[in-house]
């Protein structure tokens, strides 16, 4: 099963969720959690895992033989990120606007183009005391796309008895948000009770529709009632799965590298219990869990 957590902004709880909820789960099997923030990756120093492998993240960029060219321009024509240009007598290739999606190369009716590869980044490997597969991605400094970054991390190999994987998904609602998303059996947004988390929310749950992935929100600083929140949730038929309390003790914890469940151990419970309601039936879910801390 395949567990995306995401938000439409930062700083809301994304990755105090998604590493609780790995090691919550790690005593029932195999489990994986893919770090996907790959311009901003910090679920390692949560996890604390033990890195043992990297290998570089590539995309394949064109190179044009000018031998074999003729200068149609149909290369140009058909690039829809212009990353190709026609320049007097020579095609220019723009690496840092290229996909790597090859429609140059296809199209090319001269078969004057070639793929080469263009590093953009690292994929991490390596595993963690509690027996948590661990991957991250780190996208290179000046590097424009993160996507093509995700989209290996999620294709690395993984141990035979992965079950169940987490993914941690970039902040906000862009293009790299979508491609974590892609293929995952849930989504657990999390939020905060303010009009800026309710804003990004709105954002999220546009695209969770237009997925048609099923979906549940995740209350994170909870300080009361904010009504306009819990009337949007229920508008849209987002559940309302875990209130966590707005909590000193709970932002000290965290600032020191500590997991939402080794400040709270009640709260392996919940998100087992949570999973659970995954496995049972995918779009519905008990009444919200509460825990008292």
């Amino acid at each position: 099963m395949q567990i995306a957590v995401a938000s439409g902004k930062g700083g809301t709880g994304k990755t105090t969720i998604a590493t609780s909820l790995a090691l919550s789960l790690v005593a029932n099997g195999g489990v994986a959690y893919l770090d996907c923030d790959v311009e901003a990756p910090n679920g390692h120093l949560f996890l604390k895992p033990e890195l043992t492998r990297q290998t570089d993240a590539v995309i394949r960029i064109p190179q044009i033989q000018a031998d074999r060219c003729t200068l149609c321009g149909r290369c140009v024509e058909v690039c829809q990120f212009h990353a190709l240009a026609k320049v007097g007598k020579t095609i220019m290739v723009f690496p840092q606007l290229c996909h790597g999606c090859g429609s140059c190369t296809w199209n090319c009716p001269d078969n004057a183009i070639v793929e080469v590869p263009n590093p953009i980044g690292v994929l991490e490997t390596g595993s963690t005391l509690d027996g948590i597969y661990f991957s991250r991605g780190l996208l290179t400094i000046s590097e424009p796309m993160p996507t093509p970054i995700i989209r290996q991390l999620k294709r690395l190999e993984k141990p035979a008895d992965i079950s169940v994987v987490i993914l941690d998904a970039p902040p906000g609602a862009s293009c790299s948000v979508v491609e974590t998303l892609r293929g995952s059996d849930y989504v657990l947004l999390v939020t905060e009770p303010t009009p800026f988390g309710l804003h990004d929310l709105k954002q999220m749950q546009g695209i969770v529709e237009e997925m048609q992935i099923p979906a549940g929100v995740i209350i994170n600083r909870a300080n009361g009632d904010y009504a306009e929140l819990e009337n949007y949730c229920t508008e849209k038929n987002l559940p309302v799965l875990l209130r966590i309390p707005f909590d000193r003790h709970i932002a000290e914890g965290i600032a020191q590298g500590k997991t939402l469940v080794d400040i709270y151990p009640e709260y392996r419970m919940t998100f087992q219990a949570l999973f659970d309601n995954f496995l049972m039936e995918k779009t519905k879910f008990d009444p919200e869990i509460e825990v008292d801390c």
